[in-house]
């Protein structure tokens, strides 16, 4: 394998095509990974990653996980992003697992290696995350953007867990989530026939919040991320927590959780700065602390 000093790295990634769709302002983020399959941008508060694999319709490998959960977690730390957006391409946001990959492994292959074990790290990301998908969505696919806090979608999106008409089912939450999403008579309808279904009827299901043209997606999303971003960032965090206890607990644990993280908020300066804006009619000015 060629080794490339830092300086030939960055030229390379500079040179690397830009992701289609992806609004102009971007500055490009170059972590210390030289990425193969994911983009990462960011614009002001807001960081953009694109799924890299258009030849394999963004199918999800090992490798592609990696990266994404590496990005994710440097994001995670990165004090100037406050909201993450992750998308594919206009013809699909991942389109699935990388069956390729998959289809030689063993029982024991799987069970040894706990595969797709470490898939589920989106979840331990404290900032919010944004699923913009265009295209396919299907089996990993659809669980990826499910592992997301919100989903958007453009109106050509296809959702579905086909993984039945491959002899197998979902493996990465996706009768867990989707269950949750769309009620247990819909989730069992569409794992056992493997059907597709459209951006609209995902969204009059409650999967996915808003639907735009495909072409103005990203961008929608982003300013949804950007909206997102200008609040406390201590606080967003707190709020998603307590949005996720919600699918773990029951009613009344949940609630008493809920309580005691407003409680907690009246910790930080932001409730502070946030109340006495709101009585001094301005805006307020949030500082993450």
């Amino acid at each position: 394998m060629q080794s490339f000093s830092p300086s030939l790295r960055l030229c390379a990634r500079l040179m690397r095509p830009h992701a289609a769709g992806a609004p102009v302002g971007f500055s490009r983020m170059f972590s210390s990974e030289n990425f193969e399959f994911i983009i990462s941008e960011k614009k002001e508060k807001v960081a953009l990653i694109t799924l890299n694999r258009p030849k394999a319709l963004n199918a999800l490998c090992d490798g592609l996980i990696k990266e994404l959960n590496s990005e994710l977690h440097a994001l995670d730390a990165d004090e100037s992003v406050g909201a993450i957006v992750i998308t594919g391409s206009e013809r699909a946001f991942a389109a699935g697992a990388d069956i390729k990959e998959m289809a030689p492994k063993s029982f024991m292959d799987c069970y040894k290696t706990d595969m797709l074990g470490f898939w589920n790290d989106i979840t331990n990301i404290k900032k919010p995350i944004i699923a913009a998908v265009n295209g396919y969505a299907l089996g990993g696919g659809c669980e990826l953007a499910m592992m997301c806090d919100i989903i958007v979608a453009g109106d050509k999106a296809k959702f579905g867990q086909p993984e039945i008409l491959l002899g197998t089912i979902p493996g990465c939450g996706g009768t867990q989530r989707l269950t949750r999403a769309v009620g247990k008579s819909k989730a069992m309808e569409l794992i056992l026939t493997g059907d597709q279904f459209s951006a609209e009827d995902a969204r009059s299901l409650g999967l996915v919040a808003q639907v735009y043209p495909a072409e103005e997606l990203v961008e929608k999303a982003l300013e949804m991320g950007e909206k997102i971003a200008k609040n406390s960032q201590p606080v967003v965090a707190i709020a998603k927590e307590a949005v996720n206890v919600a699918y773990e607990t029951t009613l009344a644990q949940g609630v008493t959780f809920e309580r005691r993280m407003f409680h907690a908020t009246f910790a930080t300066n932001d409730q502070k700065e946030g109340m006495a804006a709101f009585s001094e009619k301005r805006p307020a000015k949030f500082t993450n602390n």
